[in-house]
């Protein structure tokens, strides 16, 4: 039996693990619940996620990275050792090369931690490339052509922005302002106007079927429940997409500002080719309701979602796999 290799989206909010010849096998949670007593894991994934906010005092749901960064070194090799057990591909003697993703400016040290904890979870060569650049394949962007290709990745902890011609990055910007901090703001949001305290997992329901940051592009409602502030009980209100879509305004500008910032120190030539091929936006904040719309009126050039945004990194790993003996050549320094 010989080892295959595998690509690794390894996010804040989820991992994906691709497969060469098998696709996207895993895409689970970057959750890990933790007995504090003995130190142990208790659940990896899915599992762990549904404990988030509901476990008792000994019992603690960490999620290991922080702003696409790894946080905490000892639950992300955990992690990826269990997730990697669990797809089953390590051969009877041979350990698996692996192709993993990070955010565009992390520091050399952050590269090592990553490069450790993914050799330690059972790799035998580990192999880094930039987000925005494994995404655009995934989104079926031809980067290697000398030609401008945008792409925004908004994650769960970062957002990166590049641009891109003949294989790799041309101007970058990577930003703590994604997902998570949306979630954050809707949090926020609920516990000044209404003074009743929700969950992480309450925000980000919200997020998903009311949100919207285009003014005006989603007239929906929802009731949730919290604890009241004042009182200490439980209570029900209903929250509409209007007043999400101002509790949002701030987080969203941020983006657009990236953005911008990324199109303003593009070549001329590049920036004309952006203009007829659009922008692509990928990730799990892409589903993020009116952030096409929003994009395209801020930037003035067509904005596309890429199908099947969340996959669009795992899915690069995979065709960027294809080539991974070049990749190996490349890097053998």
């Amino acid at each position: 039996m010989f080892s295959r290799d595998i690509g690794i989206d390894l996010g804040t909010a989820n991992v994906l693990i691709y497969v060469k010849g098998r696709g996207v096998v895993l895409d689970e949670p970057s959750v890990v619940a933790i007995d504090t007593q003995s130190g142990r894991a208790l659940e990896v994934g899915e599992s762990a996620r549904r404990m988030v906010g509901r476990t008792p005092g000994n019992i603690v749901a960490i999620r290991p990275l922080k702003d696409g960064v790894i946080a905490d070194f000892e639950v992300t090799e955990t992690m990826l050792r269990y997730f990697l057990n669990k797809i089953n591909v390590k051969g009877f003697l041979a350990k698996p090369r692996i192709l993993i993703c990070t955010p565009t400016n992390i520091t050399s040290v952050e590269k090592k931690a990553i490069k450790e904890a993914a050799e330690k979870s059972g790799g035998k060569q580990v192999f880094l490339e930039e987000e925005p650049k494994v995404a655009a394949i995934g989104a079926g962007m031809d980067i290697f052509q000398p030609s401008g290709n945008m792409v925004v990745d908004i994650g769960g902890g970062t957002t990166d922005v590049a641009v891109l011609s003949m294989g790799d990055i041309v101007t970058a910007s990577s930003i703590k302002m994604a997902g998570d901090k949306f979630d954050y703001e809707i949090l926020n949001h609920i516990k000044k106007k209404y003074k009743l305290l929700i969950g992480e997992r309450t925000a980000e329901e919200i997020k998903v079927n009311v949100a919207t940051v285009f003014p005006g592009a989603r007239k929906e409602e929802i009731d949730i429940r919290g604890r009241d502030m004042v009182s200490g009980l439980p209570r029900t209100i209903t929250v509409g997409s209007e007043e999400v879509q101002g509790a949002l305004e701030e987080s969203v500008a941020h983006l657009i500002q990236a953005a911008k910032s990324v199109l303003e120190k593009t070549p001329p030539e590049l920036s004309a080719d952006i203009i007829d091929k659009g922008i692509i936006l990928t990730g799990g904040g892409a589903l993020l309701h009116g952030i096409d719309q929003l994009f395209a009126e801020e930037l003035k050039v067509p904005v596309l979602v890429a199908e099947e945004p969340m996959q669009c990194v795992a899915k690069g790993t995979g065709l960027m796999l294809e080539h991974i003996d070049k990749i190996a050549k490349r890097k053998l320094i």
